[in-house]
């Protein structure tokens, strides 16, 4: 009764103005004749916006009532708010004694607000995380994990979409094993039996624990290598630091049963790789290419690969299928180990410890997947998806598709008409070729979680940009890369593009992976692997390798970087014939050899072996319309500095010339107004312009791609024929460039040009050869 008056007198004590108030901010008053034989309908008015707990206190049917009302409420809240507003402006303003407890319920409510309430609601009311309207899905992206959110709106950057709605049905500790999947009972066999647990290559290569002995004989001994030949990928070289080693051996036949697949995948995965297979593969083959076959079998040993003959235009989407394969494979039977054993723990008896659940890693992100463009990461989602769609029947269910389409996929429209490129160059530049993007992605069963947070991801998909903005540089106070502590295997996929883009971001990366966390990030550590505590997940990472070709900073990564105890592949194929076989213009190539004591000198050696022996061949006015071709942008400025220092009639084009100054520069070129064109190779690589009035040609360093060199000599075919003879190549090399000049002259001729005593090799291409 005390609280009756009290409320009362508060409301008699309010001015017609605050009344006012009251309606204009949202907050209904029934204090009028019509609603006093309606008490339910006044509840529903007044606890509109926010329930107070506070109020509820006096009587505990009221309390029922009122909360049953609010979810009657909450459905037609977002749905009819004009209507609400318009019962609000009718309402009068007399008060009545016996609806006292709505009054003080109804004042509750308005200082509740006023002080910023109304975050009381999700306690409240759980149903109303299903509907949340688009302001509450703006503040959760805002509260959503740090690792997704560091692009910057003021720096011109779309804020990133994290998607935070469907954590708890994504989340691994509170979910468990389905009975309809059928891999509860596999799961059980491979318990019970130690014939299929040393079968299973995931059981194998996770469950091995290393001793401290061979842990620091992997760090402080050299590897052993042996080598083999396998009919389709080639010569291999196999390399281990552990003593137990074994040669894998190609089987001719594979059947997927054999595999140790999870269980969507046996069936899904020959639907999925159909269109690969033609007809020449045997019957007893249906499911892998001769490529796939041998490729998958070393992934399924969890070896560290390297395939240097990824092509877009022929192999570039086998491969990719085999690595998505292998990649869902490994994230489905951990997932499904993680389930099950979620289960044996809930029905285990209370008290009883037991340490046989060990089965994750400091943080859950397992797979992480680098890709140059957008492109990429939107098949490799689309491979997955397909991968686990068992029918048509039975799709999954993908949260936010839509989404990831739009900010992924591409406008055919967009793309400039009448563009005449190679079609190398039209494999590789297909559809979204954004480089600044990274994705979590989540798979529970029968469900996929696209722009899930990276603590509760499964797989990341990103660029090598994408990485370096979250990681952040040594005193930056937004970085992290915490969820890149536990990853079980890293996919590096069109390694060469890098090269074109940034191969520091690379570089960043691979210092920054398998390093202890920082955070704890909620973990159970009673279930995390005793190879994770010991910070020893970097010799368990398995790292696959993909580039179209051999480079040493490539092979620095693999041979630096990649630390697994089972060992490593690596295709290592010589090539017969280089790409000056494809040269078609008649043109003599003078290769001219320098001299460098060292790898670290070569850079000033080449630099003063041209402006000392071979530019002042060519300053003379009749050595007009030279190219000189420059692969290091840094070289590049160098020799721009020098040119400008000496006053030579030149001009130049890179990367970041504008269109107008490019127009220009290849105009003057080719009348001749200008006698030297720098040129860079990543220029080239990214806009493979046509280039036209070249007579003589300089290589200050041999490409990157061995089919560049070609390219750029048979641009030669777009000078006046009357001007044939006084076409000169003229090309600079050390014996460092063994395997960019491997593939232009191709082995043979390498080992003689790098050896002999001469240091000039002359080759003659053309018809008249």
């Amino acid at each position: 009764m005390g609280k009756r008056r009290g409320g009362r007198e508060l409301l008699r004590s309010l001015s017609k103005k605050q009344k006012k108030h009251l309606r204009e901010f949202g907050e209904e008053h029934p204090f009028y004749d019509k609603v006093s034989g309606r008490p339910e309908a006044t509840q529903i008015c007044e606890l509109s916006e926010n329930s107070d707990k506070s109020s509820a206190e006096s009587d505990s049917e009221t309390e029922v009532e009122q909360v049953s009302v609010y979810h009657k409420l909450l459905a037609t809240l977002k749905t009819a708010p004009e209507s609400e507003s318009e019962e609000e402006e009718d309402e009068s303003e007399s008060e009545e004694a016996g609806e006292s407890e709505a009054e003080v319920d109804s004042e509750g409510s308005q200082e509740t607000r006023e002080a910023g309430g109304g975050g009381e609601d999700k306690n409240d009311v759980p149903e109303q995380e299903k509907a949340t309207d688009t302001a509450e899905q703006m503040l959760g992206q805002e509260q959503a994990d740090g690792a997704d959110t560091s692009c910057d709106p003021s720096h011109g950057v779309i804020e990133e979409f994290t998607d935070v709605k469907h954590e708890s049905e994504f989340s691994l500790e509170t979910n468990f094993m389905e009975e309809e999947s059928g891999d509860c009972n596999a799961d059980k066999r491979d318990s019970n039996s130690s014939q299929v647990f040393s079968e299973d290559p995931f059981k194998q290569h996770m469950g091995k624990e290393l001793e401290e002995k061979e842990v620091e004989k992997m760090s402080t001994l050299p590897k052993s290598s042996s080598q083999s030949k396998w009919p389709r990928l080639g010569q291999l070289t196999f390399s281990s630091t552990l003593e137990k080693h074994k040669t894998l051996k190609v089987d001719k036949e594979v059947d997927v049963k054999h595999l140790y697949l999870h269980k969507p995948l046996e069936s899904t995965w020959p639907k999925v790789n159909k269109q690969f297979l033609s007809s020449v593969n045997k019957p007893s083959d249906p499911s892998f290419t001769p490529l796939q076959r041998e490729l998958f079998c070393i992934m399924n040993t969890y070896q560290d690969l390297f395939y240097p003959e990824r092509n877009a235009l022929t192999n570039g989407e086998e491969i990719r299928h085999a690595y998505c394969l292998h990649a869902l494979n490994h994230v489905l039977k951990a997932n499904a180990q993680v389930l099950s054993n979620n289960a044996k723990r809930r029905d285990q008896k209370p008290g009883t410890d037991n340490d046989d659940y060990r089965d994750q890693g400091l943080t859950r992100p397992k797979v992480l997947m680098i890709v140059p463009f957008r492109e990429c990461a939107l098949q490799i989602v689309h491979i997955f998806i397909s991968l686990l769609e068992v029918n048509d029947k039975r799709k999954i269910d993908v949260s936010n598709k839509k989404r990831f389409k739009g900010e992924f996929g591409s406008n055919p429209e967009e793309k400039p008409p009448n563009l005449k490129r190679p079609e190398d160059y039209e494999a590789v530049f297909a559809g979204n070729i954004d480089d600044h993007f990274r994705i979590g992605v989540a798979i529970l069963q029968k469900s996929m979680r696209l722009y899930a947070p990276f603590y509760s991801s499964d797989v990341i998909i990103a660029s090598p940009l994408g990485m370096r903005t979250i990681i952040g540089a040594e005193g930056e106070k937004k970085r992290d890369f915490d969820f890149l502590s536990s990853i079980e295997i890293l996919i590096i996929d069109q390694a060469d593009i890098y090269l074109m883009q940034n191969w520091e971001h690379v570089l960043h990366l691979m210092k920054h992976i398998n390093l202890l966390p920082l955070d704890s990030h909620g973990v159970d550590f009673s279930r995390v692997r005793m190879l994770n505590l010991s910070n020893w997940s970097k010799y368990y990472r398995q790292t696959l390798l993909f580039s179209a070709l051999q480079d040493p900073q490539i092979n620095s990564v693999f041979s630096k970087h990649c630390f697994n105890y089972v060992g490593q592949v690596a295709v290592r194929n010589a090539p017969l014939s280089g790409s000056i076989s494809h040269v078609v213009v008649q043109l003599p190539h003078v290769f001219r050899r320098l001299e460098a004591e060292n790898i670290t000198s070569v850079i000033d050696t080449r630099f003063q072996f041209f402006i000392d022996k071979v530019l002042p061949e060519y300053r003379d006015a009749i050595m007009s319309h030279t190219l000189i071709y420059v692969p290091s942008y840094f070289d590049y400025v160098r020799l721009r500095n020098y040119f400008k220092k000496e006053e030579l009639n030149f001009t130049h084009i890179c990367e970041y010339t504008k269109k107008a100054g490019v127009c220009r520069a290849r105009r003057s070129f080719l009348k001749g107004e200008k006698q030297f064109l720098l040129f860079t190779e990543r220029f080239h690589f990214y806009k493979r312009y046509m280039i036209k009035g070249i007579r003589n040609l300089i290589f200050y360093e041999l490409p990157t791609y061995s089919h560049f060199y070609s390219e750029i000599c048979n641009m030669m075919k777009a000078t006046d024929n009357g001007v044939d003879a006084t076409w000169t190549c003229t090309v600079l090399y050390s014996k460092y460039d063994a395997q960019k000049l491997a593939a232009v002259v191709g082995i043979d001729r390498t080992a003689q040009m790098i050896q002999s005593k001469k240091n000039v090799h002359l080759f003659v291409t053309g018809e008249n050869e």
